[in-house]
């Protein structure tokens, strides 16, 4: 009998500290993957792996285009974590991640989807490069 993979994104996974949101911004890395724009910094206290999401108020004036958007990035997250997740876990490092909606136009699942996937891998790219580099 095959093991079935589970797919969450809990409390735990939820990047919700003011503390460490405020730090990320602060000291974090970021890259642009275009919609998006990824802030991310390598050391997490609470957990292995933690995401945010956000979408500017100023392209999207209507808060129910804002909770679709972020609705749709953090399906297509959660679904492709495990990946980053597993390779973090490998190496025993932890990662605080903040994905930011820049376009201007209301996306279909199937470009986030692959946006995010890419942004994944290329997490995984980067945590693996400057593994020497992270405390």
């Amino acid at each position: 009998m095959s093991k079935i993979e589970r797919f969450f994104y809990g409390k735990e996974d939820k990047l919700k500290s003011r503390k460490t949101i405020e730090e990320l911004f602060k000291n974090g890395h970021s890259f642009s993957n275009f919609p998006f724009k990824v802030i991310w910094l390598p050391q997490n206290t609470t957990a292995i792996l933690q995401a945010g999401v956000a979408v500017s108020s100023h392209y999207f004036k209507k808060a129910t285009d804002r909770n679709r958007i972020k609705r749709l990035i953090r399906e297509a997250y959660r679904l492709q974590k495990n990946i980053l997740y597993d390779s973090l876990q490998k190496k025993e490092k932890s990662l605080s991640v903040f994905i930011i909606y820049t376009g201007k136009v209301l996306p279909d699942y199937d470009l986030v989807y692959k946006k995010t996937g890419t942004i994944i891998k290329r997490l995984i790219k980067i945590m693996d490069e400057k593994i020497e580099d992270i405390p």
